[in-house]
């Protein structure tokens, strides 16, 4: 169960890690906990499947990385696994993964991203995956970006709800408790 601290916690980390020598005791001071307070409701909301995982985004373009491509792939299904795998691990990739082919008008079902300085770069990288992961049989179509879109992980909480349901209160304003009691 989560308490209104532990939405605040969520509110104040999903935004990214202040940049400071120890970020967990910056949030921890200034929602009035212990950095260790802040590193064990963390681990604790981790333990419950509440934080799926840490991530970081890199501003790409800030880095002078101004070409973006993602490379469509068909790939056959029975071997889009084994394909991704290896796709996945080349330096030049940043992002792979399956999705499903929507019929004739877009078969493809294998999605990996490259970055570079420049479109060249990108192209020759594109060029050297495909031989060295043996795709130049597969049909594909590179795509690069027009323009760059804000970049961060989802929002969940915007702020602690007035009241947090604990286990003993309603889950609903009127609605009775489905726990059993005497009569």
């Amino acid at each position: 169960m989560i308490d209104a601290v532990d939405y605040r916690l969520i509110a104040a980390v999903q935004a990214g890690l202040p940049i400071a020598a120890r970020p967990y005791a910056v949030i921890g001071e200034s929602m009035g906990l212990s950095e260790q307070e802040v590193i064990t409701r963390l681990a604790g909301l981790r333990q419950q499947g509440l934080i799926k995982r840490w991530g970081v985004v890199v501003k790409h373009r800030a880095l002078g990385y101004r070409a973006n491509a993602m490379i469509v792939i068909d790939v056959p299904d029975e071997r889009v696994a084994q394909v991704g795998a290896l796709v996945s691990q080349q330096d030049c990739v940043n992002l792979c993964y399956q999705r499903p082919r929507q019929g004739e008008v877009w078969p493809y079902n294998l999605y990996c991203m490259i970055h570079g300085k420049n479109r060249e770069t990108v192209l020759e990288q594109w060029a050297e995956l495909r031989y060295d992961c043996n795709l130049t049989d597969y049909p594909f179509e590179v795509l690069f970006s027009r323009r760059c879109f804000k970049q961060r992980g989802a929002l969940y909480a915007r702020r602690a709800p007035a009241q947090v349901q604990t286990a003993s209160e309603p889950a609903l304003p009127n609605q009775a408790s489905l726990e059993p009691r005497a009569i």
